[in-house]
């Protein structure tokens, strides 16, 4: 009996706090007898008792460090504050855990220098509009040199830069008159556009009412002209029945005359007879009058 205690106290105590598992994302770096042997990753381990030690735990996620503002100064010596952003996540635990004491420490003021190095060569304005440029020079730069301890820099992100007041209060005045400069010059632009299509409406407008004048011209000559055709139409269909009829006729040369009147449409009330029928025309119209009497005396 107390044989199987002895041996269930040296499981429990021995054994039993010896049996590891690692969970996923996660790697255990392994020392035996204070020298590195081991890097574990995610499963079911063992270690010897009083030999092997857990030297480190290193997760495999990607990390997030969010770094202070730090002063840089520009090109054209402005001191501002730029904070940075660093994506990066461990790929070999063994470096990490012996490569360099504090890691993270080395990544911030690397972060630091770096930056001050890339805006050291840059100008204000070139500071503000390139931080594409920024991001990429110093990713490449931490990549490069974090790389012997077994850190892989993901992804550098500038996240703010501060100018002094007094720049920002000038950067807001040149804004202001930049943004009045283009007020203008969109008003200007406006009111161009405007005249232009006034006066292209002005053009179009007189264009129309010319086409309008000439159609109405042309229709009322070619009225005219309809009408002159009928009335000479008219004339030479009368004098042929006039040069048709018998000289003795005088009645039949005056409805002659008369439907010479009428097929004129009433346009002609002053038919121009011709000379040699002058007398016809005169006799019939007297011998009309004075057949009409005769009716009226009866």
């Amino acid at each position: 009996m107390e044989v199987f205690l002895v041996i269930l106290v040296i499981v429990l105590v021995l054994i039993i706090p010896n049996i590891k598992i690692v969970p996923q994302a996660k790697s255990y770096v392994i020392e035996r007898l204070g020298s590195y042997h081991a890097t574990w990753q995610n499963g079911l381990h063992f270690k010897i008792p009083f030999i092997d030690a857990i030297a480190n735990r290193v997760s495999l996620k990607e990390i997030v460090k969010d770094f202070a503002p730090q002063p840089v100064i520009t090109k054209d010596n402005v001191t501002m504050q730029i904070d940075t952003v660093v994506y990066y996540s461990i790929t070999d635990p063994k470096l990490y855990t012996y490569g360099i004491e504090f890691p993270v420490s080395a990544i911030e003021n690397l972060t630091a220098t770096t930056l001050r190095n890339i805006i050291g060569d840059l100008e204000l304005d070139q500071t503000l509009t390139s931080r594409d440029i920024i991001n990429t020079k110093m990713r490449a730069i931490l990549d490069e040199a974090t790389d012997p301890w077994g850190i892989k820099v993901n992804r550098v992100e500038v996240k703010n830069i501060l100018p002094p007041r007094d720049i920002q209060e000038a950067m807001e005045k040149q804004m202001r008159a930049e943004r009045e400069r283009r007020e203008k010059i969109l008003q200007a632009e406006g009111e161009k556009k405007s005249s232009i299509l006034i006066a292209e409406g002005e053009k179009e407008s007189a264009i129309l009412r010319a086409e309008a004048q000439k159609e109405s011209n042309i229709r009322i000559a070619e009225g005219e002209a309809e009408a002159l055709l009928k009335i000479k139409q008219a004339e030479a269909e009368g004098i042929k029945m006039l040069k048709d009829a018998k000289a003795d006729d005088a009645v039949l040369k005056l409805k002659s005359y008369e439907t010479l009147a009428n097929m004129a449409d009433g346009k002609s009330t002053k038919i121009i007879v011709p000379a040699e029928l002058q007398n016809i025309v005169t006799f019939g119209t007297v011998l009309k009058e004075s057949l009409t009497d005769e009716k009226t005396k009866k």
